[in-house]
């Protein structure tokens, strides 16, 4: 990775490229899409059009253009944005994105990165998102589920064959935790430490109206699936 922009408190190691935030490509290749389209689909238009942040190497991407949705998928990394098929992309930071007077019926931003630890970072993807969505238009974001930090260890196995397993989770100061995570197949093996901001309810529902945006309804049980509207 010598010359790459590496981020303060997030390092990976494993076969194949590792991201500026410790995620490998290799690995996001391989891992299997589970409930999320499903979730997905029955929260918004069919045939909207999607703007979904952070994609990737489009696990989820793939399956929302199987079902009919015009995606636009965007990341930082051009390595994952090569393996995303079917999809319009767009490489550089969330956090800066502008797509100008573009907009979208949905925005999508999963992979738990509302948890960003700086926040600075959250908020500014909280108005990318607000920015970029069309008036009467949703917003879908995944939020960690309690299991991930206090019910440690916490594994589950991809239908890919391998096993997820978050190992650690240890308070760094001002609500950020370092969150260890490994991910073990037959023939590879990928380790991932990133940082990550607790946001209970209240806190998360907070940050949403200060970008305005207002929760709609929880799609999950379990509250990590949210479905938020434009004020």
């Amino acid at each position: 990775m010598s010359g790459r922009l590496v981020r303060e408190g997030y390092t990976g190691t494993g076969p194949g490229v590792i991201t500026p935030d410790g995620c490998a490509v290799e690995l996001y290749a391989r891992l299997s899409v589970r409930e999320e389209p499903d979730v997905i689909q029955a929260a918004v238009p069919a045939g909207a059009s999607v703007l979904e942040l952070g994609c990737g190497a489009g696990r989820v991407t793939r399956s929302l253009v199987e079902r009919g949705f015009a995606v636009t998928a965007v990341d930082e990394s051009p390595e994952m944005l090569e393996r995303v098929g079917g999809a319009r992309t767009v490489c550089g930071p969330i956090e800066s994105l502008d797509l100008g007077a573009e907009r979208f019926d949905v925005v999508m931003l999963a992979s738990f990165l509302v948890h960003a630890p700086e926040h600075r970072v959250r908020d500014a993807m909280l108005r990318v998102c607000r920015r970029h969505v069309k008036d009467g238009g949703v917003v879908l974001l995944q939020r960690e589920g309690t299991a991930h930090r206090s019910d440690l260890p916490w594994e589950r196995e991809d239908p890919a064959g391998g096993t997820i397993r978050i190992v650690s989770a240890e308070p760094v100061g001002d609500g950020v935790r370092s969150v260890h995570a490994e991910y073990v197949f037959d023939d590879a093996r990928w380790t991932q430490t990133f940082l990550s901001r607790e946001l209970s309810r209240e806190e998360f529902e907070g940050h949403l109206a200060a970008a305005g945006l207002t929760v709609d309804r929880y799609l999950t049980d379990d509250g990590t699936w949210v479905r938020a509207l434009p004020v």
